[in-house]
């Protein structure tokens, strides 16, 4: 192996080995193990350093071999960060699968060390020892499990089933469950809430059946704890929380001694919400909550796991009312709204050595060697996913215009990585302005064009992002993005025709980009991916047929479509958000042309709307309501004419 390449490798080793040894404070049910995983590695650095410095070449099997040990470590270090940021609840459940990865990491890390040629590297005594005593170590921690995680698994599952003989019994549980899990104070509890959602959503299981049992076991140790000590908000932990959005503690002291109905909780922090909002998927939060859930990075609703067709956040008036009427009944203060929104901040929170990192990939982006530009778009990438202080840092040390010149290279998984990190950095409210007047518009369209699949789906993405901002949508219209937008949503994979679909309804909420996206093709291919089951994207689709069918050009495609079948089988068969949608299309269709009316009442849709006028969504109902009434007068109308039909006749046959 060349000088280059070996300083290149062994630096890239002790680079995650530094980034392994950052990492602390594990949780208390994996400690022992993770703790033991990460002083073993640390020992390795030595190694590294030697054979950094040395001057002798690296063998080509030992080169293999770090090259394959530098992968394991990278799986190591997120095995290791998931123990120092998870769920404790989450852990402990999923016992058996998070103690598997560890085996099988622990396994890897010792197949790749025995894979190196220790005599023939120019590395010293000493270090060789050290090395061959840490893979000693992880030959004889094979195997090995921790008993304490079964009788707190065991303690969890009894209190999830209630299977405890009296009430002593469970309180004794509980106490227990708290002094294990650390889960003492509300910042505690808070914490483990945020996390055990995004663990949750990190699953390839049934996230709502997971969200359903974590929140109700979560739920019954919280108020186990606000039950024994009423005075919680002044205990230690406390004291050294940080407090909410609006400056107070998150809960009152005086709510302890009520129920609060889980209605008025928030899924994510189980408080009392102060500031309710709904997100697109209609479930409310805590104003703070959901949006410190949103600038993690995520794209979908905590408690259904939904995908989130917008960020935006509608203010929940009725449910804040029927709180502060519930508060009043119980002789407690009603919440009040925060004056002001989040606090914004004046910068990154990032340390120098991060801001330092970040500097040192700016300036690989304008380096013009091309792998050193994509290395470095592909870790800009991944830091802008991690977290919001990551993003802020990366847009204030001018990364985006340097990103947005690599849209246009010609080497496509540069191009990828550029996308994608402007899509994370998207995330960001502060950064989509910065992109838009970078001009990157032009250049996501490019991508979307002419990328890879992957870069495609994430140039929609992005698209969506920026479109949150109403002014935007105009911009992106304008710059030709709708028709290959079309063009994903018809032939990309199903990652892909989803993005393209909200990205596609968030733009057609601007009535300029409704008649773009009809002359683009996008009717013929809602009605087809609305009647096929195998692509699962009757909701996607529909949402956008209810926004088109108010354009004049977008009401004449969906009725060329023959689709008015298809949604009086909707209006009697399908979920309640989709019934209303696809009311709200036949309003439209039938306001236009009476034939659709027939049409609709020929196939019998008459029942399906008085059902749907009874039992469904507020909005559901007003359009049945709206369509029943035009039913009637059309029936009325016909009725008169056939009134008069005879009359005409006998009169024609006098003269």
């Amino acid at each position: 192996m060349e000088d280059d390449d070996k300083i290149a490798l062994s630096r890239k080793l002790i680079d995650i080995v530094g980034e392994i040894s950052a990492i602390s404070d594990y949780r208390t049910t994996v400690k022992k193990q993770y703790t033991n995983l990460a002083r073993r590695l640390k020992l390795l650095t030595p190694m590294f350093e030697e054979i950094r410095d040395s001057k002798e070449p690296l063998p080509k099997d030992s080169a293999e071999a770090l090259a394959s040990l530098a992968k394991t470590l990278e799986s190591a270090k997120e095995l290791l960060r998931f123990g120092s940021e998870g769920s404790k609840i989450y852990l402990v459940l999923e016992r058996e699968h998070i103690m598997g990865k560890f085996q099988e990491v622990t396994a890897e890390v010792e197949q790749a060390l025995s894979a190196i040629s220790f005599e023939k590297l120019d590395i010293s005594d000493e270090v060789k020892e050290q090395v061959e005593l840490v893979l000693a170590q992880f030959s004889r921690a094979k195997g090995r499990a921790d008993a304490s995680d079964v009788e707190l698994y065991d303690d969890l599952i009894s209190l999830h089933n209630k299977n405890v003989d009296t009430a002593a019994k469970d309180l004794e549980l509980l106490s227990r469950l708290v002094e294990k899990l650390e889960l003492g104070g509300i910042a505690d509890l808070t914490q483990e809430s945020l996390a055990l959602h995004e663990m949750v959503g990190a699953t390839g299981g049934d996230p709502e059946e997971s969200i359903e049992k974590m929140s109700m076991l979560l739920k019954k140790v919280k108020d186990f704890v606000q039950t024994v000590n009423p005075d919680i908000d002044s205990t230690a932990s406390e004291k050294s929380a940080p407090t909410s959005s609006s400056g107070k503690a998150p809960t009152e002291g005086n709510q302890k001694n009520h129920i609060i109905p889980d209605d008025f909780r928030c899924p994510i922090s189980l408080e009392l919400m102060n500031d309710p909002v709904i997100v697109s998927t209609g479930q409310t939060y805590e104003r703070s909550c959901i949006e410190k859930w949103l600038e993690q990075g995520h794209g979908t609703c905590p408690k259904t796991q939904q995908t989130l067709t917008s960020t935006a956040l509608t203010p929940n008036y009725v449910l804040r009312s029927l709180i502060a009427q519930w508060c009043e009944a119980n002789g407690l203060e009603p919440p009040k709204r925060p004056s002001t929104s989040r606090a914004t901040k004046s910068g990154s929170a990032c340390s120098p050595a991060e801001r330092s990192k970040i500097g040192a990939l700016l300036c690989k982006l304008t380096s013009g060697n091309p792998e050193d530009q994509r290395n470095a778009a592909g870790e800009i990438r991944l830091l802008a996913k991690r977290n919001a202080d990551n993003r802020v840092a990366i847009a204030e040390a001018g990364a985006i215009p340097l990103l947005v010149q690599l849209l246009s290279t010609p080497d496509s998984r540069t191009q990828e990585h550029a996308v994608t990190a402007l899509l994370n950095l998207s995330i960001c409210e502060e950064n989509k302005g910065s992109i838009i007047s970078s001009g990157a518009v032009p250049g996501i369209v490019h991508v979307l064009k002419k990328g890879s699949m992957e870069a495609r789906e994430n140039s929609a993405a992005t698209l969506f992002s920026l479109s949150v901002v109403d002014e935007n949508k105009v911009m992106i219209g304008a710059s030709g993005a709708i028709p290959p937008l079309v063009t994903l949503l018809s032939e990309g994979t199903q990652r892909g025709k989803k993005d393209a679909a909200t990205a596609l309804f968030n733009l057609c909420i601007y009535q300029g980009n409704k008649g773009k996206a009809v002359r683009a093709g996008v009717i013929p291919i809602l009605m087809r991916l609305l009647t096929d089951p195998q692509i699962s994207m009757v909701d996607e689709s529909l949402a956008i047929l209810a926004i088109l069918s108010s354009h004049s050009e977008g009401k004449v495609a969906i009725g060329a479509a023959e689709a008015v079948p298809v949604l009086v089988d909707v209006i009697g068969n399908g979920s309640p958000r989709n019934k209303e949608n696809a009311a709200a299309v036949l309003v439209h269709l039938c306001s236009g042309d009476p034939k659709h009316l027939v049409n609709a009442q020929e196939l019998g849709v008459m029942g399906p709307l008085v059902d749907l006028a009874q039992n469904g969504t507020e909005r559901g109902k007003r359009k049945a309501g709206q369509l029943l009434e035009r039913m009637n007068r059309f029936i009325e109308t016909q009725k008169l004419a056939q009134k008069h039909a005879p009359s005409s006749a006998h009169a024609a046959d006098n003269i």
